[in-house]
């Protein structure tokens, strides 16, 4: 048995009639090993990420993602069970891109899926907005909240080239270290502003970690360069010009994900507080609220700010390091273009 039955399968795959290029099948079949819209169009990335980061992922037995792997494997194999549809095909490979490492294959500890981003970020970044008064309490939510980055860029590391446990746990310490010296001078330095301003004290703390904590992690790409591939696939070099405009391209589409829920929250937030009586005799009424606003915000925010930037990016040849430019030109290629994964 595939573990999907019909009823689930057309339960879970939502279809919609929007005009949108899907990714071309290979002989009547669906591509497994590409995502079921065309990447060149951001409506066709944001579609992909939707998918992606559905928080209903999270929900899933253990067993409805085994029984995803297992139709996925008969799909290939053309073995799957007469009368399995594509809706039933697409639903599989939701739930398994959602819980399996692409590379390895593994089933990804459950706090670092893309999944848990929504359900995990709005819990601490609502927390984080809530409680940035007091030293104590910054020191704690940052701490969470770096914690939580670090599992997720561990659970999500390439399979090929493992991150070393000595650069994860500088990386963490120097993010920690960044987010809480942020957010403690900053309090202090607005203490006699008025409280709105307070309010994007995380979020600027936030923003300071992201632009350490990912060059960090990612400093051997710096050293030693990323792979650019040329328009059929094949690798030219490594590229450190590459790898620094992957990085900015990150640490960018990180920061645009937090800015809506982070920035949007605190003056909704202010609002209630100072124009309503909602809050009054209610104090413990602001976490919830500002969990459940940053939670719907980031449903939409954390896929849109996904699909801003092209998985597969181009660089210019021009700006390329000149040993690349001159096997191109050695190979007599044409080519003014070459790609790279940007990563997430």
């Amino acid at each position: 048995s595939s573990g999907i039955n019909a009823e689930y399968g057309q339960h879970y795959y939502i279809t919609n009639n929007l005009s949108m290029a899907e990714t071309p099948r290979i002989g009547g079949r669906i591509d497994l090993d590409k995502p079921r819209w065309q990447q060149d169009t951001y409506l066709g990335r944001a579609k992909h990420f939707f998918s992606v980061t559905d928080p209903r992922n999270v929900l899933l037995s253990g067993k409805q993602l085994d029984g995803a792997k297992e139709l996925l494997k008969l799909y290939r194999e053309r073995k799957e069970p007469a009368g399995t549809t594509d809706a039933q095909v697409f639903a599989a490979k939701k739930m398994y891109e959602s819980a399996f490492h692409p590379e390895t294959q593994q089933k990804m500890f459950l706090p670092g899926r893309m999944s848990f981003q929504v359900p995990g970020n709005m819990t601490i970044t609502g927390f984080m907005m809530t409680y940035y008064r007091t030293t104590p309490a910054v020191l704690f939510w940052q701490w969470v909240n770096q914690s939580f980055n670090a599992v997720v860029n561990y659970t999500n590391r390439s399979g090929k080239s493992d991150i070393p446990e000595s650069l994860l746990l500088k990386s963490y310490l120097a993010a920690t270290t960044c987010a809480v010296g942020v957010a403690v001078g900053l309090n202090k330095a607005t203490v006699k502003l008025p409280p709105l301003v307070g309010r994007f004290v995380p979020f600027v703390a936030v923003a300071s970690a992201n632009c350490v904590n990912i060059p960090m992690m990612r400093q051997s790409e710096l050293v030693n360069g990323i792979d650019v591939v040329d328009e059929n696939g094949a690798v030219v070099g490594q590229s450190k010009a590459a790898a620094k405009s992957a990085i900015v391209q990150v640490v960018l589409s990180r920061i645009i994900m937090a800015t809506p829920g982070m920035a949007l929250t605190p003056v909704i937030m202010d609002t209630l507080d100072t124009k309503t009586k909602l809050f009054k005799g209610r104090a413990w009424l602001a976490a919830p609220v500002q969990v459940g606003l940053v939670g719907f915000i980031l449903t939409f925010a954390t896929p849109l700010a996904c699909a801003v930037f092209e998985q597969n990016s181009s660089i210019s040849v021009k700006n390329l390091e000149t040993n690349i430019q001159d096997k191109l030109r050695e190979t007599g290629s044409e080519a003014k273009f070459l790609t790279f994964n940007k990563g997430l």
